[in-house]
């Protein structure tokens, strides 16, 4: 049965998961464990920290992770994001929590030393979230699923932190966090480094089968076949980037669609119509990331950083570090410049391990390239 709609079933930027999910069955599996523990009304063995630079498709296995409980009359399940949430009473509200809250919290309480009060006319009430949280739970096994982690007000995440660690020990309840490679940081600087315990899904780069899978099975369900040598070019230039596959999906789908002729495959000429709209995307994408850098006045040192992978796949921690220096990304001028380079994918810790690698490809060659040179 065709999938074919007036966009095309490629819809990069739109926040609309990819037509076909590849390459992350092993975080599939595990998180489906998770729900298996869950389903058995067993608390969860761990919290559950997925994270990568952008592009990388958190969103998209989280927005997974959601079908998957919503097809099941056994489970439930919350999507919540960390901007979302500017006050405690406002999770409150978004979990649907309120009514119990106002039942079970007694008149001083507070959540692992964290108090917090939500006015109902002139009575302010401590919210014991755990309790409720876990309440909840026990009626029906509860995931919440909290994407762009990493932009919750300090006292927000602290106090749901807390809670998600008391109502687990006790109830059939997972909190999954999605953010940044530096996820586990930004935690542990509000005060939740226990979260460190959580157990780490980190999202890297596609293989070439994966890529190839991601763009032949939605092109297929949608009557248009591929040729190999156009295939292989496509794999090549995404790169293994989850985002640069989805730029090549569309643009080749369009090409197709919009043919005169109404062709039904993707061959070598409709690849070399299409790479244009794909650079163009592409380097728009790029050029977005330029600026956010400049913005915070960190292009000296990311291109630096830049520079010095032009020698190396990897930078040591001293490596990257000696980097940012000779940007002028060091010293109390410069302080927090490695963490914000993290924060924003330009590069991030392999695992196990403090070297760096790039995060999203091709990004330090457009900055050596169109950034000013020290």
């Amino acid at each position: 049965m065709s999938v074919s709609t007036e966009l095309g079933p490629f819809q990069p930027g739109t926040g609309k998961p990819p037509p076909y999910l590849a390459g992350r069955e092993r975080e599939q599996s595990l998180l489906r464990s998770h729900f298996e523990v869950l389903r058995r009304g067993r608390s969860a063995p761990a919290e559950i920290l997925l994270y990568g630079p952008p592009g990388h498709g958190k969103t998209a296995l989280l927005r997974w992770a959601k079908r998957e409980v919503d097809a099941d009359d056994g489970l439930d399940a919350h999507w919540l994001v960390g901007s979302d949430i500017p006050a405690p009473a406002d999770l409150v509200a978004r979990l649907g929590l309120g009514s119990r809250l106002r039942k079970i919290a007694p008149e001083s309480v507070s959540v692992a030393g964290v108090g917090v009060s939500l006015r109902q006319g002139g009575d302010h009430r401590p919210l014991h979230l755990a309790e409720a949280l876990e309440a909840r739970a026990k009626a029906k096994p509860l995931l919440i699923l909290l994407d762009e982690a990493h932009t919750l007000k300090p006292e927000v995440g602290l106090w749901l932190m807390n809670a998600a660690q008391t109502a687990g020990r006790e109830a059939p309840f997972l909190l999954v966090l999605a953010g940044p490679p530096d996820l586990s940081l930004f935690l542990s600087g509000i005060g939740a480094g226990f979260m460190g315990r959580a157990e780490q899904l980190p999202l890297a780069r596609l293989d070439e089968t994966a890529t190839a899978e991601a763009i032949r099975r939605p092109l297929a369900e949608d009557g248009i076949t591929v040729e190999a040598a156009a295939l292989e070019r496509i794999v090549r230039d995404s790169r293994g980037y989850p985002y640069f596959v989805q730029l090549w999906g569309r643009a080749v789908w369009r090409r197709v669609r919009g043919s005169a002729a109404g062709a039904g495959a993707v061959t070598t000429a409709v690849v070399e119509e299409a790479a244009g709209e794909f650079e163009a995307e592409r380097n728009d994408y790029y050029l977005d990331r330029f600026r956010e850098l400049e913005k915070r006045n960190l292009l000296p040192a990311a291109r630096a950083v830049a520079a010095a992978f032009r020698e190396e796949t990897l930078l040591s921690h001293t490596a990257f570090h000696r980097a940012i220096a000779q940007g002028g990304g060091d010293g109390p001028a410069g302080a927090g410049a490695a963490e914000a380079l993290e924060r924003l994918g330009l590069v991030w810790h392999t695992r196990g391990t403090p070297s760096r690698e790039p995060g999203i490809p091709g990004l330090l060659d457009y900055l050596v390239r169109e950034a000013p040179a020290p």
